[in-house]
């Protein structure tokens, strides 16, 4: 057979061919891509003409291209759909990539035609997305150890090295560890509490064995509904320690030396280009700009939110006292379980009541018609597209003149080759070509979400509801992309910009009018009644506070690791402890330890950018509160969101674009108003 990534794909709107490659394509693929790319960039270096924008900044970014096509596959499926054969490539590529990429990097006549265009720019002309992109393309030069010396660039190759091993590393060791617990029931008192949805999964999942009983695992759909309902409280911290200890045990998936590494050099790194610490390296280049305003924001939140949030943890122990005896201590296994209690007493709300009223496919048709109605465009399954596994569906998107505008793949439930949480992703950018045609993008959006068991449909929790919303706006901002190159296309941008265009989305979970869109009883197809509706709208600040908290703790533990100046050389769950204590009201368990499992900020491209969540939930109260002035629905307040922010990528500084729309810098009063704080 011919590897499919080196020919013309032959495939609707140029899509992968997943039914065509196959795992001993992707070594000798990748490997011509290298050289390909290699030979793109003598062409540039041996260019005898001058350097110009055209000749160098805009040859730089179209070249590669059969590099990234390759790399983009690889690196998606493992996040999708891995193996361990998948696996050993990447961890034997991953290495020579990293040269690959540090030989183009460091290469001195390379840099030296980049630098001469970005000091002589001013003779050029460049549109303003022109010069975003020679700005991004020096800066990344720079950043990546154009400037040092000889010995310092070998000193970079080899930390920059380390680093794209150990961050594989520490994601296969975590789905590794996930995949290998179970808890297996054969009692039936064992389950007491428990909703059926719950008990038909496991006993699903045991089935699928071949075991008797019920098994109960650590990824969301399974553990989240566990440690909330079960009344057997020595299983609940069973469980929870089992997951809060992932990947800290004497074994071969332990994380623990991973991660003092990890931070360790990438302060390196950072100090070798010469910042003071990690977080100064990457700040330079986001909203936030440096530490300082990273932290004015932490403790924003903190003082804000503090006082309500132990007010909150104090309610749900009084409960639990008043089950429990006035000695019961609450801890952490306790808390999902008696919140949710207080919840049910409080609102009446319980999210089994709910599930039947959110049945898969009409969830997708309410937020596929959500974007109908604000945005015009239309979806049409194309079975003739190719996917990567038999979960996943190909939509073709066309927008309101009917033109195409994207490919958008769903996929949306857990297996066992799929990491855990929720994500968008690429496998091909928007850009437009030297033609004038628009290249249009594919994305896909990935989650873990409830299965259909033999006996129902997939009923998503609120909560899933929510997530989907999330990850679709992610999606939006893709398909909506209209650049001229790729590097800036779609979600292109400064990463604590991001999760704008997601955040705003999950505005519409808790409006009435969108809920009556799609909310309907699978079984009865009766519509989700007001009085349901209202409590779900009277419930939305149900432990806000300590829900920010937990964020502002995460956001914490990530500045703890990436503000060092000094190597780390000591024990990682004491750091943590101390690192986040500030925003934890529980009590913190011996033995458990976040950082080792926490892909975000150790091989997620959060580090040092965690702050994100919370910057961009300021962002995206303040801005859907122009969608609450005007209407959920109204087109031109959804165009205005369209043209100046979704459309645009990484073509201007997210602050103009946020300014265009919003007419104003945002402030967190919104975002108190919104939780019941102010």
């Amino acid at each position: 057979m011919e590897n499919p990534f080196l020919h013309p794909y032959h495939t609707p709107h140029d899509t992968v061919p997943f039914d065509k490659i196959t795992l001993a394509d992707y070594e000798p693929a990748i490997r011509e891509g290298m050289r390909r790319e290699d030979e793109e960039i003598k062409q540039i270096i041996d260019n005898p003409e001058e350097p110009t924008f055209t000749n160098t900044i805009q040859a730089l970014e179209q070249s590669g291209e059969l590099l990234e096509r390759v790399t983009t596959v690889m690196f998606n499926l493992m996040s999708a759909e891995t193996c361990d054969e998948l696996e050993a490539i990447a961890e034997k590529l991953m290495p020579e990539l990293s040269e690959h990429s540090n030989n183009i990097s460091l290469n001195e006549t390379l840099f030296k035609r980049i630098k001469q265009v970005y000091d002589t720019q001013g003779q050029f002309a460049l549109t303003p997305e022109e010069h975003q992109l020679l700005e991004k393309t020096y800066d990344g030069f720079v950043r990546s150890g154009a400037n040092l010396s000889d010995t310092d660039k070998e000193t970079y190759r080899k930390l920059s090295m380390e680093l794209s091993t150990l961050t594989l590393r520490f994601s296969q060791n975590h789905l590794k560890d996930t995949n290998n617990y179970e808890l297996h029931l054969t009692a039936a008192e064992d389950l007491k509490g428990l909703p059926e949805s719950a008990i038909e999964a496991a006993a699903h999942a045991a089935s699928e064995k071949g075991k008797a009983g019920w098994i109960f695992t650590l990824q969301a759909p399974s553990y989240v509904p566990f440690m909330k309902y079960c009344d057997n409280r020595e299983l609940r911290r069973k469980l929870y320690m089992a997951y809060n200890t992932q990947c800290t045990h004497d074994n071969e998936q332990n994380n623990l030396d991973i991660v003092k590494r990890l931070v360790n050099l990438r302060m390196q790194l950072a100090q070798l280009l010469g910042y003071t610490d990690f977080a100064d390296f990457v700040l330079r280049k986001r909203m936030a700009e440096n530490s300082l305003h990273v932290y004015q924001l932490l403790d924003q939140l903190l003082e804000a939110y503090a006082p309500t949030a132990h007010k909150e943890v104090e309610e749900v122990a009084a409960l639990a006292r008043q089950s429990e005896g006035a000695g019961f201590k609450l801890m952490p296994w306790d808390f999902s379980y008696y919140s949710d209690k207080l919840r049910k007493i409080k609102f009446s709300l319980d999210d089994e009541e709910l599930r039947p009223y959110f049945e898969l496919s009409q969830v997708k048709a309410g937020v596929f018609g959500l974007a109908t109605r604000l945005y015009g465009i239309n979806f049409k399954e194309n079975k003739g597209i190719p996917v990567y596994h038999p979960d996943v569906k190909a939509y073709e998107v066309y927008d309101k003149d009917g033109s195409f505008l994207a490919v958008l793949y769903t996929d949306f439930h857990p297996r066992a080759g799929k990491k855990s949480g929720a994500w968008m992703t690429s496998y091909k950018e928007q850009w437009t070509e030297d033609n004038g045609n628009d290249s249009r993008p594919h994305v896909s959006v990935t989650m873990n979400f409830t299965k259909p068991t033999p006996d129902k449909p997939a009923l998503l929790t609120f909560s899933e509801v929510t997530t989907f919303l999330h990850e679709f706006g992610h999606a939006l901002h893709g398909m909506f992309a209209r650049t001229r190159f790729k590097s800036m296309s779609g979600t292109n941008v400064y990463w604590d910009f991001v999760e704008l265009p997601s955040q705003i989305m999950e505005n519409f979970a808790i409006e009435k009018e969108f809920l009556n869109t799609f909310a309907r009883h699978y079984q009865t197809h009766e519509p989700l009644p007001d009085e349901l509706i209202q409590r779900i709208i009277d419930a939305t600040n149900f432990n806000v506070a300590y829900a920010c908290l937990r964020q502002v703790s995460f956001g914490l533990l990530d500045m703890a690791w990436y503000t060092r100046r000094t190597l780390f050389e000591g024990d990682v769950q004491t750091y943590e402890r101390e690192a986040w204590k500030r925003a934890q009201i529980l009590p913190q368990v011996e033995d458990t330890c976040m950082s080792v499992q926490f892909g975000h900020i150790m091989s997620g491209g959060y580090a040092a950018g965690y702050y994100s969540y919370k910057w961009a939930e300021v962002l995206d109260a303040d801005a859907f509160s122009v969608f609450k002035d005007k209407g959920i629905f109204n087109t031109e307040v959804a165009q205005s969101f369209r043209d100046n922010i979704l459309s645009k990528g990484g073509t201007e500084h997210p602050m103009v674009l946020y300014k265009r729309f919003r007419g104003q810098e945002p402030t967190i009063d919104a975002l108190l108003k919104r939780n019941g704080i102010k």
